[in-house]
């Protein structure tokens, strides 16, 4: 009997590897796109604006709703003036809006007026001191501050 059950397990244990395989346990991420592309934080309720990020993964070329979990969002700086290099979050420069890791953002300065970036990616790496992390696969979008 004891040497059943090890078989049992072993099979199952097989077929568990195989459906997580078949599953997409090697899909890698290849693009993103945040949505809205562009919004104004003026008209929004409370100056929040809730923004979206979508995926296409390697094993598949329908977009799918990316979460905390899969990327990184962050704040990439005034769209006027010295923009850093693309896909690149602001460390601890001024910060005019900020955006939680569910894609809710808001202004936070009440002197500056303009449109920052909106970054959801996957980090690159570690970041260096006083700067923000490198994605390497990201998207972006606008968001407009009164």
């Amino acid at each position: 009997m004891t040497g059943l059950r090890s078989l049992h397990f072993k099979v199952l244990f097989t077929l568990s590897a195989l459906a997580a395989t078949a599953c997409g346990g090697d899909r890698q991420l290849q693009s993103v796109t945040v949505s809205p592309s562009a919004a104004d934080a003026k008209g929004s309720p409370n100056g929040q604006v809730q923004f979206v990020a979508t995926g296409i993964y390697s094993s598949s070329s329908t977009p799918v709703t990316l979460t905390g979990k899969e990327i990184l969002w962050c704040y990439g700086g005034a769209v006027t003036g010295t923009k850093s290099a693309p896909g690149a979050c602001a460390g601890n420069i001024a910060q005019f809006a900020t955006v939680d890791q569910n894609g809710l953002a808001q202004c936070t300065s009440t002197s500056f007026q303009g449109t920052v970036y909106i970054l959801a990616g996957t980090p690159a790496g570690s970041p260096m001191p006083d700067e923000g992390p490198q994605l390497k696969k990201f998207g972006s979008a606008q968001l407009t501050c009164p």
